[in-house]
């Protein structure tokens, strides 16, 4: 528990200090007098943020500390805010992060506002509080259920998504086979475009280049005197000096590498002479093809390949088609087991909640009765919620009677604001027991 509080230049809080004794501590003082300012420091010191504005005017640090036992064990939390803004956190004296006071926090105290009160207004939040006072069986079975929710939405998800599928796809299964039918049809190969560009290019200037090559076929291997008759005669006469000299023979074969060379560069060219044969013909071929090919890039893809890869798009999607009964009844058998067995991780959320929600209830109503709310009876009801949802297939509900004699009805509708407090008092004390809190600090 909180042991020490010192208190130092902040807010309008100069100078004060003081400790608390096991039980009940009262700080009581007029509207306005700086009771919630304490409570302020207090939520600083155990990791709440801070900002200059809390420093006291003309000071130049606000300094909170205080000492508490955790599990037998002493600790001094100081949080100091200086007014140019930064901040710094101690444990036992050593500089520590904000987490890891928050982290301690948690072990040492429970701060209430005045204003936590609007949480029992809102019925959507008791079943939270329920859960949370008795973790230990609840946490299990919850987590049992989220996992079976998750799945069961999971595997819904698919179904309807196979669904819509299953909708647009036999909306689309025509359209998807005139497509595909297009792409067989035509057929194209990767790279066919690039040659036919290029056997377009020698068609359509086959004078031109069959002109040139013929002139260098002529003067490579020609019936006149040409480069390659000239390199056997070279080889020829100095074959018979490579005895000689080693350089003799170095020349030689290289005039013989060359020859090589050039012959086969004249066995190119006379494929081109071939090759640039015009032929309005075969270049109306070649022309039509390239336009057929480039008729389905502007349709289905930028080039062949990507042509080809939506072609295989097209197959999945009217094999699955061609297969959604089949898809469908597994998934649908898929999501009738998750539900049931959805239904059954609730069915044992539900039991160990009206469990918790006796214990809970009886316990609260105690709390009552020793705040002099002797005539008030409360009942935390657990009833079927319209659907299943990520918090289980239960609503749950504070119900209270403050009169003798009155039936139980929602505590958000009947209670006042001095009983809201005061249910919310003993709340705080029965779950602050299951939670092993040691010190719990009410503003107002």
């Amino acid at each position: 528990m909180i042991q020490h509080i010192l208190i130092r230049n902040f807010a309008v809080i100069e100078n004060t200090e003081f400790d608390l004794e096991d039980g009940l501590n009262v700080i009581t003082g007029e509207t306005g007098s700086g009771k919630s300012i304490v409570v302020g420091a207090v939520s600083l010191a155990l990791g709440s943020r801070a900002d200059s504005s809390f420093v006291r005017f003309g000071e130049k640090k606000a300094l909170i500390q205080l000492s508490a036992e955790v599990d037998g064990e002493e600790y001094v939390i100081t949080r100091e805010i200086a007014a140019s803004g930064k901040n710094l956190c101690k444990i036992n004296g050593q500089i520590v992060t904000l987490g890891e006071v928050s982290a301690l926090a948690r072990r040492i105290a429970d701060i209430h506002g005045q204003y936590d009160n609007q949480t029992l207004l809102d019925p959507d939040q008791h079943i939270h509080l329920l859960d949370r006072f008795h973790s230990t069986r609840l946490t299990p079975a919850r987590s049992d259920f989220e996992t079976a929710y998750h799945s069961y939405k999971e595997i819904r998800s698919r179904l309807e998504q196979l669904l819509r599928e299953e909708r647009e796809g036999r909306k689309q299964s025509d359209f998807y086979r005139f497509e595909l039918n297009e792409i067989r049809r035509a057929a194209p190969v990767p790279g066919e475009d690039e040659e036919l560009e290029e056997q377009i290019s020698l068609l359509q200037n086959s004078e031109k280049i069959y002109a040139a090559v013929e002139q260098a076929c002529s003067l490579l291997d020609g019936p006149d005197q040409s480069i390659l008759s000239a390199l056997g005669q070279i080889q020829h006469q100095l074959s018979g000096i490579t005895s000689y000299s080693q350089n003799i023979q170095d020349v030689v074969d290289s005039i013989e590498a060359s020859f090589f060379s050039l012959q086969d560069a004249s066995s190119q060219l006379t494929s081109l002479q071939e090759k640039a044969v015009y032929s309005p013909a075969e270049l109306d071929r070649c022309i039509a093809r390239l336009n057929q090919i480039d008729d389905l890039k502007k349709k289905y893809g930028d080039s062949i390949k990507e042509i080809l890869a939506y072609a295989e798009t097209l197959e999945f999607r009217l094999d699955a088609a061609e297969h959604f009964d089949e898809r469908k009844a597994e998934l649908q058998a898929k999501a009738k087991a998750a539900l049931t067995l959805l239904r059954q991780r609730a069915a044992v959320l539900t039991l160990a909640r009206k469990e918790a929600a006796a214990q809970l209830g009886d316990a609260i109503q105690k709390e009552l009765h020793d705040l002099n709310f002797n005539d008030a009876r409360l009942e935390i009801q657990v009833s079927p919620a319209p659907s299943i949802t990520q918090d289980g297939a239960d609503h749950v509900e504070i119900m209270i009677s403050t009169n003798p004699g009155e039936p139980l009805k929602p505590l958000a509708k009947v209670a006042s604001g001095g009983e809201i407090s005061r249910v919310m008092l003993a709340i705080k004390n029965v779950t602050g027991t299951s939670d092993q809190i040691p010190t719990m600090i009410f503003d107002e």
